[in-house]
């Protein structure tokens, strides 16, 4: 996985983000910033839409749990939001924080401490399931048992 590089590519790997995984990283970087909220974390649900075979007709697959917040730094007025899977409050602020930081000039401190490795230890893992899986693939070949 290459590092995020636009909002929206930090904003899904924070989404993505085993909870863990992000509260140890965001932990190694001190206090968190002074904040407001502008909507606290609140749970609620979402549509998921499929399409047949990635672009056939769209259908509603099913609902999904989420949770969201919005904050506004005390420091600059910078908004961050998040949308996170789950009902993890802690997480959605979290990631809400770290997207309102990458738009202040702690965005380079932010990338080489917390995205990059996240990042990394999220193409590990997916590396890793990947292995397992393949270790468990079953080759199937066709003899040919003469002429008819």
């Amino acid at each position: 996985m290459t590092e995020p590089e636009t909002r929206r590519e930090w904003m899904g790997l924070l989404a993505r983000a085993p909870a863990a995984t992000l509260e140890r990283l965001w932990i190694s970087l001190g206090p968190d910033p002074e904040y407001a909220w502008l909507r606290p974390p609140e749970t609620g649900g979402v549509m998921v839409r499929g399409r047949m075979g990635g672009t056939g007709a769209p259908f509603n697959l099913g609902e999904v749990t989420v949770t969201r917040c919005a904050l506004r730094l005390q420091e600059g007025g910078v908004v961050g939001h998040a949308w996170v899977q789950g009902r993890d409050k802690a997480k959605a602020r979290r990631a809400a924080l770290a997207d309102a930081l990458m738009q202040t000039g702690r965005a380079d401190e932010l990338r080489a401490r917390l995205l990059d490795p996240l990042a990394e230890e999220m193409a590990a893992a997916e590396t890793g399931r990947a292995a397992r899986a393949a270790a468990t693939r079953v080759e199937f070949f066709t003899m040919v048992r003469g002429e008819d």
